[in-house]
């Protein structure tokens, strides 16, 4: 090597090594150590930064169902101490941004005579004390930003970082302070739109947790007049129009919702839910057929396709009004087209099954029910507690709907000739063959498709449950033709009740397969015992009068009501029903002011001039006043009330059910149902009490008895 060289590598060594130098205050000393930060450490501490909150972002998944928080970020409530707190799901690369925030003061920070010489360094303060905001390690965070706010106060990147302090006092439940901090940030007249849009978003964030909603709108307003951050702005202005939905100004909402459609750089999250959010503004008005239109041709749109539950939702919503069939379709569309959202599935299960409700099918509105209480996560929620009573409400109607359904078809078939009773079931073997090997048709083709796949791919183990690929393809398609069937035996019928009702006798034994498809075996099990078919008789006869109750008080069905208690007449029961019936008959038609009203009043008064029935309508002013007397509803209360002293809890149940019927639209109702509860719960525990309770505060709301129910409901949750 020439011996120029070699002097000039010893001077650049000689040079390096002196600007490695953190205590010295030279112009090459301060501009090594910041090229050296900046394009160095802080670079990678950026990028993993950058690489984290794409992460976080990506993670977050917003309700839109509810106001959005204005920043994206999922904080649990501080723990107390003794608390378990939530595991950590921030993306790692925060750890590793910070590490390098670290390494930058630490190794290249040039603090000389008090003064930081190195103007590198309040940046990577910024991006230590950001890094452990996003971990959700807020006080380390905001020690981060005071530090640098106290010694850093003319750095270029102070106004930010005093945006940081604010926030984070928000997250540490001090929102008063960062207001105080950000009103001193906004006397600086020189404040660039970043800086100010930014500081704006924060005060909203602080007047959130304040409840000034008109401050939160004041500045979101202000903060959307710029577009430097879109993925922010466009998020300002979605709750802008969530706050004026919420404060009823539906027009300005609209306006809000509009702007981030109209918003070229808007995500597209943003933008398909603003137009969704318009069709929620419009649910109820008569003019929202633009509306409709609009959502039907994102519904076509390919690119929409992870929205379609939601689509498909909001045009159920905006049908239901006119055209019930129709809203029904969209909200079955939408179910089948929901994927991870069991929350939109909820929504869309719900709306189904109140329209079945609405229409009186309560066993269809049942199942749709039942399905929201498997799916529902937050099952403590005020909504699916109330759908749960809901769905408690049908259990009376859905048993006894099963019972008439079931004992009308075994009476129908005892009353065939011999002839058709064979051909009856000869016909329903083949239906169920038919099923059968349509099923093991598409379990073969099921199993040949993916099976050639697995080959292909040369992946997933030979037997069937080993494979992955094979048990997913054999659910969905299983859900596509099946639907979501129970796991019982001959779960391919949808409607059982023929099998059910002949194969009662042997329920706990499942049918073999010579069983099933044998005529005879079902032949041979048709009741032939008189008594027997007369009990079925009086199951159904029982089911069909409890039912015309229940549709009349109970779900104010006066339709369906008259229904079932004129097919009871039909069936010439006995006059243990027979009288009650034709009573609540002619309620309810002197409540439509029908005709028939007055037939039953003179069939009731000739012919059973001596009941309780005929004397309430001859003197409904006079009958059951006599406190004295002892069949008066008090007295039987009081005798069923000393049972219940003396612990005789099945004496209780029994007389209170058959006083309930007794005594039925009147008063003392409310007063046998809570006796029954109290009953039920001393003899099947908390859970059966706080079941018979939820019928009582449900049933009776504005009555003493309803009201008592809901205080004892709520003292016993926190045993249960």
């Amino acid at each position: 090597m020439k011996l120029s060289t070699k002097i000039i590598l010893g001077v650049f060594a000689v040079l390096f090594a002196i600007s490695c130098s953190t205590k010295k205050d030279t112009f090459i000393n301060r501009s090594f150590h910041s090229v050296t930060t900046k394009y160095n450490v802080l670079f990678n501490g950026h990028e993993a930064f950058r690489i984290g909150l794409e992460q976080l972002n990506e993670n977050y998944q917003d309700n839109y169902w509810e106001r959005l928080p204005i920043e994206p970020l999922k904080v649990e409530e501080l723990a107390l101490p003794g608390m378990k707190k939530d595991e950590d799901t921030s993306p790692k690369e925060f750890e590793k941004a910070e590490e390098k925030a670290v390494k930058a003061v630490q190794k290249h920070s040039m603090l000389i005579a008090r003064q930081e010489r190195n103007s590198q360094i309040d940046d990577a303060y910024l991006l230590l004390g950001k890094s452990r905001y996003y971990s959700k390690r807020f006080v380390p965070a905001l020690e981060a930003f005071n530090y640098s706010i106290k010694n850093y106060r003319y750095a270029s990147l102070i106004n930010e970082t005093r945006i940081w302090q604010a926030k984070t006092h928000i997250r540490l439940r001090n929102p008063e302070q960062a207001i105080e901090n950000l009103k001193y940030l906004f006397k600086n007249e020189e404040l660039t739109d970043e800086i100010k849009e930014a500081a704006h978003t924060a005060m909203a964030m602080a007047y959130v947790k304040t409840d000034s909603i008109q401050r939160v709108i004041e500045h979101l307003t202000k903060a959307v007049e710029t577009t430097n951050n879109r993925e922010q702005t466009a998020r300002n202005l979605f709750i802008l129009g969530q706050l004026y939905r919420e404060n009823k100004v539906i027009d300005t909402s609209n306006i809000a919702f509009q702007k981030i459609i109209d918003f070229k750089k808007a995500p597209y999250k943003y933008k398909i839910h603003a137009q969704l959010e318009i069709a929620k503004n419009s649910i109820g008005n008569s003019d929202n057929i633009e509306v409709i239109e609009a959502l039907q041709k994102l519904a076509k749109n390919r690119d929409n396709k992870p929205y379609l539950d939601e689509i498909y939702y909001q045009l159920g919503e905006l049908t239901k009004t006119n055209d019930v069939d129709t809203s029904l379709e969209y909200y079955k569309k939408s179910l089948l087209a929901s994927n991870n959202s069991n929350f939109q599935k909820e929504l869309s299960y719900e709306a189904a099954g109140n329209l079945f409700f609405d229409k009186a099918e309560f066993i269809t509105a049942g199942a749709y029910y039942d399905s929201i209480l498997q799916i529902a996560k937050d099952v403590i929620s005020k909504r699916v507690r109330r759908l749960k009573r809901k769905r408690n409400s049908l259990n009376e109607v859905i048993n006894f709907e099963n019972i008439a359904k079931s004992n009308d078809s075994i009476i129908n078939i005892v009353e065939m000739s011999k002839e058709e009773q064979k051909e009856f079931f000869t016909t329903y073997v083949e239906k169920l063959k038919k099923e059968e090997e349509k099923q093991q048709a598409l379990i073969n083709s099921g199993s040949s498709i993916v099976s050639n796949k697995s080959n292909k791919n040369g992946s997933g183990g030979k037997w069937y449950f080993y494979n992955p690929q094979t048990v997913g393809f054999g659910q969905t398609e299983f859900r596509r033709v099946w639907g979501n069937r129970p796991l019982e035996d001959n779960w391919r019928l949808s409607d059982k009740t023929v099998l059910n009702s002949i194969t009662n006798g042997n329920a706990e034994k499942p049918l073999s397969n010579e069983e099933k498809f044998d005529v005879e075996y079902y032949l041979k099990n048709i009741p032939s015992d008189i008594a027997k078919i007369d009990s079925i008789k009086l199951d159904r006869n029982n089911a069909y009068y409890n039912l015309g109750v229940i549709y009349k008080e109970q779900f104010k069905e006066p339709e369906l009501a008259i229904s079932k208690l004129e097919s009871l007449l039909n069936f010439k029961p006995d006059a243990n029903l027979e009288l009650p019936a034709k009573y609540h008959l002619f309620k309810i038609y002197d409540a439509l002011k029908s005709d028939k009203a007055n037939t039953l009043k003179k069939d009731i008064t000739t012919n059973f001039t001596s009941s309780k029935y005929a004397q309430i309508i001859l003197n409904p002013n006079k009958v059951l006043k006599n406190e004295e007397d002892e069949n008066t509803p008090e007295k039987y209360y009081a005798e069923v009330f000393y049972q219940y002293k003396d612990d005789k809890f099945d004496d209780v149940i029994k007389k209170s059910t058959e006083a309930l019927v007794k005594y039925e639209g009147e008063p003392i109702v409310p007063k046998f149902e809570l006796l029954k509860a109290y009953a039920i719960g001393k003899k099947d525990g908390l859970l059966a009490f706080k079941e018979a309770l939820d019928f009582v505060a449900m049933n009776y709301p504005n009555t003493e008895e309803g009201k008592k129910a809901k205080e004892v409901i709520s003292t016993i949750k926190t045993k249960i």
